[in-house]
């Protein structure tokens, strides 16, 4: 038996050794970088205003709030708590059905921008909800024994109080948004997560895993960095 499987293991395929072809490789990088930069962009802008939209809502209507509405918070409420807890990969799946009828693809980066921005808003929104609730109810009962508007006391108050914490939180967000579009190369989504996938993990290429792994990596740390930089600045004021 011993010497079945040992002739076995001998005639067993042995894989070789990779050699990257860096001349078909790094041509491929400035373009992947620049559409993950554009998935990012496109997302944070679209996600960042419906996101700031619903979050804003949900803090308002609550109950004693300023367009206090109980069906609107329970709708809103029970949206976020839906879509929020889906693992990203999962959620592309789950739209394909409503990205074949609203973009006519479920691949591809279009594919890829549609998920992201769904997941992105109602994360979005949750984080805006509880930057707002941290603020000072005095300061808003201020504004409104002064006569101000409710759309004034938002814009004028709320969210003016509330802008540092809201751009950590919004870093925090951009960089779930740049892990998102690498796993958007899954569905052929383009940028790093493509650019991974096929020139690597299919070539069982780990030296273009890797350049993957560290371009993502200073991406993340750049975005945190201007975050707080701005979060410090807008607090000090």
């Amino acid at each position: 038996m011993h010497a079945q499987f040992d002739a076995a293991l001998a005639h067993a395929p042995v894989l070789a050794a990779k050699t990257t072809d860096w001349d078909t490789v790094l041509p491929k990088i400035g373009p992947a970088v620049t559409e993950t930069l554009q998935m990012v962009l496109v997302t944070m802008v679209l996600a960042g205003i419906f996101g700031l939209i619903i979050g804003t809502l949900l803090y308002t209507t609550r109950s004693g709030s300023i367009l206090a509405n109980r069906p609107v918070n329970a709708l809103l409420n029970f949206l976020v708590n839906l879509i929020r807890p889906i693992p990203f990969v999962i959620l592309l799946a789950a739209l394909s059905p409503v990205m074949l009828q609203t973009i006519g693809t479920s691949i591809g980066i279009k594919a890829g921008i549609f998920a992201m921005v769904v997941a992105a808003t109602f994360a979005i929104s949750r984080i805006v909800e509880q930057n707002l609730v941290s603020i000072d109810p005095g300061v808003i009962e201020a504004a409104r024994a002064m006569g101000a508007s409710k759309l004034r006391i938002m814009f004028s108050v709320m969210l003016p109080e509330a802008l540092g914490p809201l751009i950590l939180g919004y870093t925090f967000i951009v960089i779930g948004v740049v892990d998102m579009s690498a796993m958007a190369g899954a569905v052929g989504g383009g940028g790093i997560g493509d650019f991974a996938i096929r020139y690597g993990y299919q070539r069982f290429d780990w030296n273009v895993t890797l350049v993957a792994i560290i371009i993502i990596v200073i991406l993340v740390q750049l975005v945190q960095l201007v975050g707080n930089l701005l979060a410090r600045k807008i607090m000090r004021r």
